[in-house]
């Protein structure tokens, strides 16, 4: 994107810096409540990375991809996210996770069915379910802050 080129909505984060601070604080908070309730990091990262392949936030798949690698996930493992349903390397919670995150990401086409949050119920307890789901509701406002503002994805350092 060239200098004189027009951005969808210029930076928001930027533009209302105290709105963006809120939302990083919630983002805060939800990862506090998570560690609290023994929902692991690394599968936090997970629900984040596919609600972001599947919103196309550039800048948000760089960012989870970076931070599930920190906290022990693997290239395999994320090269098969979005098809986690069809092989044996994601646990019975990280694939019920995963499709929290489909169908919640989702919400506008089709409601998240009673039958996912049964699945959830024998593998989470009610606090880490809603954990998640807030996870869920924070991932889908940063993709939208970030593709509206085209938030540049910048070459790793190597």
């Amino acid at each position: 994107m060239s200098e004189n080129t027009p951005r969808l909505a210029g930076y928001l984060d930027k533009q209302l810096p105290g709105l963006y601070q809120a939302l990083s604080g919630y983002a805060e908070q939800v990862t506090a409540e998570a560690d609290r309730a023994g929902v692991p990091r690394r599968t936090l990262e997970l629900v984040n990375y596919r609600a972001s392949q599947i919103n196309g936030c550039a800048f948000c798949l760089d960012l989870h991809h970076r931070r599930a690698i920190s906290y022990g996930e693997t290239e395999q493992r994320l090269a098969l996210v979005p098809v986690y349903g069809e092989v044996t390397l994601f646990s019975e919670a990280e694939k019920v996770a995963l499709e929290l995150a489909e169908q919640i990401t989702r919400m506008s086409s089709a409601r998240p069915t009673a039958a996912l949050f049964s699945r959830a119920r024998q593998v989470y307890t009610e606090e880490q379910i809603s954990v998640l789901c807030m996870a869920c509701i924070g991932i889908n406002a940063f993709n939208r802050l970030s593709i509206l503002s085209e938030h540049p994805v910048r070459k790793a350092r190597s």
